[in-house]
């Protein structure tokens, strides 16, 4: 493969195979570079393998033993509904396989070199890439970094054992009879809630007023209310301190308003956010690579570092850690070393949690569009008023929409209840292309359906609903 220790010449290096990376090799094979891909874990990163997708698996699980058990409203009675997790289990592997696969192919079918090993800078034009085989040498003409990011480890509570990553948490054998999570933001609340309708008694840490606090507390209050449900308990304006574990169990240490408290359980979950992986042996202060106080990537409007061919995207640059956003800007550094005039130029960018019911959020809130000195009008349909939604006996949440008042476009949109993933796409589209209430309300949408309470809000906003009164 190599001839001594020469190095060999390629177009683009591209260091992590995840939602980022993966897309970025793809896009920049289609423009005709010769690239490689580096990854030291899997195809796929942390979102298909041990996030995103995983994740969603288990979820889809849970809501159908839920459904089994409360069919009744329908007329349905299933009796001795049981889970077999182990089979549980396999369905999630089998579809982090059918995905990483998936991507492997299209990686092999636009002819991009993957190499499983870590890789480490010898400067800025050259790297060697290594595992236990061999260590070859390259020698590129640019560079993407999209190395992700790892869960952020308390010292207080250090992983191992029963205190677990959200990586642990989802490779669990079995059910467990109780967990404590702390930090009821995106991965506490879904995996928390997920496991609590599996029969887990859980009890979530927060140390603010609220689970998912980046929505906004109408929204969440409705999640609340159905982990209640389910058993969860919720403590908020926590401090979470020490925990101590054994063989059998781990216990909790914690302060409310100064009070001290404790809580024992099975597990303890750790999820309180996320660290860019810009550190360790890849050698970016060998090169110089300007980072800033929280250890990101600087980078321009193209993706573009300090280092001009050397480009960053995903969780380790500044913005949101999202797969969907470290995939768009994946396609944007791509065409920018191809030559192309693309600028990451993203007006919104659409967040969702899949909690139950599930919550979506794009563009701006009520309070922020105020802040920013618009004149705003909003309001919100609630699914109660929509056929489709009471069909399928989902009547909880609303749609909310944000409009300029001075012209009506629209601003922002939040969405709680029942495919709230799925609804959030039209209003990004929306915002993006500059639509107004108008634009939204004429268009015809499918009945039944639930794409219509978007039209529904819409008319709400401009002051003529038909399903609610005025």
């Amino acid at each position: 493969m190599v001839v001594g220790d020469a190095s060999l010449d390629i177009d683009t290096l591209i260091i992590g195979a995840g939602p980022g990376g993966y897309v970025a090799a793809i896009r920049a094979a289609q423009l005709g570079q010769k690239v490689i891909i580096v990854d030291k874990s899997e195809v796929g990163g942390v979102c298909l393998n041990r996030g995103c997708i995983p994740s969603k698996a288990l979820i889809a699980a849970a809501h159908q033993y839920e459904s089994a058990q409360h069919g009744v409203v329908f007329g349905v009675t299933a009796e001795n509904v049981k889970v077999d997790f182990a089979k549980t289990q396999e369905f999630k592997n089998s579809v982090v396989k059918r995905m990483t696969s998936g991507v492997s192919s299209l990686l092999k079918g636009n002819k991009i070199e993957v190499f499983n090993g870590e890789c480490m800078f010898i400067s800025d034009t050259e790297a060697r890439v290594f595992n236990e085989h061999e260590s070859p040498r390259y020698r590129f003409k640019n560079c993407i970094i999209a190395t992700g990011s790892r869960p952020i480890e308390l010292k207080p509570f250090p992983f191992g054992g029963r205190i677990l990553s959200s990586t642990e948490a989802l490779e669990l054998p079995e059910i467990p009879k109780s967990m404590i999570v702390i930090g009821g933001g995106y991965i506490g609340a879904e995996l928390g809630q997920m496991y609590s309708k599996f029969g887990t008694k859980v009890t979530i840490i927060e140390g603010l007023d609220t689970v998912l606090p980046g929505f906004d507390k109408d929204m969440t209050r409705l999640v609340a209310k159905n982990m209640a449900k389910t058993g969860i308990e919720i403590v908020t304006n926590a401090k979470a301190e020490s925990a101590v574990q054994n063989d059998k169990e781990v216990t909790v240490k914690y302060s409310v308003g100064g009070e001290a408290k404790e809580v024992t359980a099975e597990y303890l979950l750790v999820t309180v956010g996320r660290r860019p992986n810009t550190d360790g042996e890849l050698g970016l202060d060998l090169i110089g690579l300007e980072l800033d106080e929280r250890g990101l990537i600087k980078v321009d409007h193209q993706g573009r570092t300090s280092i001009p061919h050397i480009y960053a995207i995903g969780d380790i640059v500044p913005g949101l850690a999202l797969a969907h956003k470290a995939s768009y800007e994946g396609k944007i550094a791509a065409e920018a070393i191809s030559g192309h005039k693309s600028v990451v130029d993203y007006k919104v960018i659409p967040a969702v949690v899949f909690t139950d019911p599930e919550c979506s959020s794009v563009g701006l809130t009520e309070k922020e569009a105020k802040d920013k000195g618009f004149k705003v009008k909003s309001g919100k349909f609630p699914f109660a008023g929509n056929g489709r939604a009471v069909s399928l006996n989902a009547p909880d949440g609303f749609i909310r929409l944000v409009a300029n008042e001075e012209n009506n476009l629209v601003l922002g949109a939040q969405i709680v209840g029942i495919e709230a993933s799925n609804l959030i796409a039209e209003l990004g589209l929306a915002i993006e292309m500059g639509a107004t209430l108008e634009d939204i309300a004429l268009t015809i949408h499918a009945h039944p359906t639930l794409g219509e309470i978007v039209m529904e809000a819409a008319e709400l906003v401009e002051g003529h609903p038909i399903h609610v009164m005025k």
